[in-house]
């Protein structure tokens, strides 16, 4: 986003900026669990979609088309027959992961409160 001054402004507040699209990417229904399952450890394809539990092929191969499109996955390819293709996270793609496993570990840890709150928000 450009002020009047010519000066770029990021926020994700912003509708045009680039960090609003990113962040959505990241916190999408699945960007979340690849990137904190690339956390634990680089990948393969058919591991991740075992890993994610009711993920497509479909929204898995979209959703890591987009997190390596932000620089946050890596993907590299051995060239063997069939050819070997391993998911990784990019060192950005790391520290953003961190944080994504902190709030998993934290919305975990507080799946009681969650349940409390359902009930309570249902009577």
């Amino acid at each position: 986003m450009t002020t009047a001054k010519g000066e770029t402004t990021i926020s994700v507040f912003a509708k045009d900026c680039l960090s609003r699209q990113v962040l959505l990417d990241v916190t999408g229904r699945w960007g979340i669990l690849v990137l904190s399952a690339l956390y634990e450890r680089e990948c393969r394809f058919n591991v991740l979609r075992r890993r994610i539990e009711g993920i497509s092929e479909k929204m898995l191969s979209q959703t890591l088309f987009t997190l390596r499109r932000d620089g946050l996955v890596n993907r590299h390819v051995e060239a063997t027959i069939p050819p070997k293709v391993t998911y990784s996270l990019s060192p950005l793609g790391t520290a953003v992961a961190k944080r994504a496993v902190e709030l998993v570990a934290l919305l975990e840890t507080q799946a009681d409160e969650f349940e409390r709150a359902w009930a309570a928000f249902e009577e």
